[in-house]
């Protein structure tokens, strides 16, 4: 337990909308505590321009705390604001063409829902991590499927490639996922739609993975 403990690290996904004037100072105070491996910018029915600027802002600190910067969805954009990388749904685009596109350094990641298969097919086009989800009940997103805890644990023990398990997922209910040896848990809503400043939300995680 103590082994997969160390191995399991934060994902940590913006929300749906952000005040491009407030959530820097915000994300800043995030990344400091150390806690979160990686940050993608999620904004959905968001105008380009605002994705462009709100990345511009972004991408320089999580550089400070060398958090890779992942933009989802955009393929187009990732590369226009020199991402680290692109997470794709099903409907996204193709791994393939992201890859040629964002050359061999890019992280490219895979929603693959509750599917091995899909995951094996991500894997073999070259995506450098699948996520599965939603394993929990979640108001971020209307999921199109329930994860079961049994397809990471498969996933663990078939694959290298590194796993994500996204929605729902909070400090009190990770520690099975946890337990299979999930590479990353993705986590939004437990982070930035309470009353704790998030910094602190985030802290809550500290004891479980570390």
């Amino acid at each position: 337990m103590d082994n997969k403990k160390l191995l399991t690290k934060l994902y940590l996904i913006s929300p749906d909308h952000i005040k491009v004037n407030e959530f820097p100072k915000v994300l800043e105070e995030v990344l400091k505590t150390g806690l979160v491996s990686c940050f993608q910018l999620r904004l959905k029915s968001t105008e380009d321009n605002y994705i462009i600027s709100a990345s511009k802002q972004l991408i320089p600190i999580c550089k400070k705390y060398n958090v890779p910067f992942i933009l989802n969805d955009r393929l187009d954009l990732a590369y226009e604001v020199k991402a680290d990388g692109v997470h794709l749904g099903e409907d996204d685009g193709s791994i393939l063409e992201a890859r040629k596109l964002l050359g061999t350094q890019a992280i490219i990641g895979a929603s693959c829902y509750n599917s091995k298969h899909l995951a094996m097919e991500a894997g073999e086009n070259g995506a450098d991590y699948v996520a599965f989800g939603a394993f929990f009940e979640t108001k971020t997103k209307i999921p199109k499927s329930k994860a079961e805890i049994t397809t990471v644990k498969d996933w663990v023990y078939i694959s290298n490639i590194p796993c994500v398990a996204i929605g729902g997922i909070n400090s009190k209910n990770c520690e099975e996922l946890v337990k299979v040896g999930v590479d990353f848990i993705a986590v939004i809503g437990c982070i930035w739609n309470n009353k704790e400043q998030p910094e602190i939300a985030i802290k809550k995680f500290e004891n479980i993975l570390v």
